[in-house]
């Protein structure tokens, strides 16, 4: 990531103060990659665990979200995209309903919502990036759920920072390319599908968008990726290509691979406003080496 693409780069009068910031799911992916960067810029936060603060549980949400915190950050959510074919209620739970009462409660107490979203609200057919305003036709449970919890946080009427992103990724957690690298390292051939498409995202970079994004004061729908697009074949590819080259990466297709959930075909989504609103964004291929560089065990 090249400085031009920071947050230091702003001038401080385009720096709006955030804090005390309230991060809930702070011990997910993209949770860890917003408390370090919270830290880094010295914004006051807490992060309370799970057990204390659960978007199913209307309590936790009254007692932590009281007007002490200025930006509510949510990073919690469903992200078993195979299990919400069978358990709907419990994604919807949590990526639906649970969203759109947080969403009432930053309401009541006049608190900025930062959420995150997903390309599966879309059908996967386009043949060019998804716009912002493109009609949402989830193909799975878990865009279903993702959906409801856009819906209901917009019709809260709180002043919102929604976020879409894709192919999420992190030097920790789990994900496709720590799974890849390690497979890489230990198998002589891989066979990864090459017939879905879309934009891998860095968490550390989505953390970055949305903290820039923020201290510019914009409001309303964005999409936060990495830059550039590929398969999730040309992905692991490059992945291997780091940790092992001598690992064969072969493209196969979907069908070769079904799952429980339909995944769709193009998940490209266009970033035209967030780079009209805070700048280019980093190649993809530069985010990933640059996890691929830190790759916890």
């Amino acid at each position: 990531m090249t400085r031009a693409n920071t947050l230091e780069s702003a001038a401080p009068s385009q720096r709006r103060a955030l804090g005390p910031v309230l991060l809930i799911g702070g011990n997910g992916m993209l949770g860890r990659a917003w408390r370090e960067l919270l830290a880094k810029h010295n914004i006051d936060f807490d992060a309370p665990p799970r057990s204390e603060l659960d978007l199913t549980k209307p309590d936790t949400l009254t007692k932590h979200i009281t007007g002490e915190h200025a930006t509510i950050i949510n990073c919690s959510a469903w992200t078993d995209v195979d299990g919400a074919e069978t358990k709907l209620d419990e994604a919807k739970a949590a990526n639906g309903i649970g969203v759109g009462a947080l969403a009432d409660h930053c309401g009541r107490v006049n608190a900025t919502l930062v959420h995150y979203s997903t390309d599966y609200i879309f059908n996967g057919q386009a043949t060019s990036p998804y716009e912002l305003d493109h009609a949402l036709e989830p193909v799975n449970a878990y865009g279903q759920s993702k959906l409801l919890g856009e819906t209901l946080l917009q019709r809260s009427g709180t002043r919102y920072l929604l976020i879409r992103t894709s192919w999420l990724y992190a030097p920790w957690g789990k994900n496709f390319v720590r799974t890849i690298a390690n497979a890489a390292k230990t198998k002589p051939q891989l066979k990864v599908v090459a017939d879905q498409r879309g934009r891998p995202t860095s968490s550390e970079h989505l953390a970055d968008l949305s903290l820039r994004l923020l201290h510019t004061g914009a409001t309303g729908i964005f999409h936060g990726c990495d830059g550039g697009e590929c398969t999730w074949f040309d992905f692991a590819k490059q992945i291997a290509a780091h940790v092992n080259p001598a690992c064969d990466v072969q493209p196969c297709t979907t069908a070769d691979f079904p799952r429980p959930a339909k995944r769709p075909a193009y998940s490209v989504l266009s970033l035209d406003r967030t780079e009209a609103e805070i700048g280019k964004m980093p190649d993809w291929r530069d985010n990933l080496k640059s996890v691929l560089d830190r790759l916890e065990p």
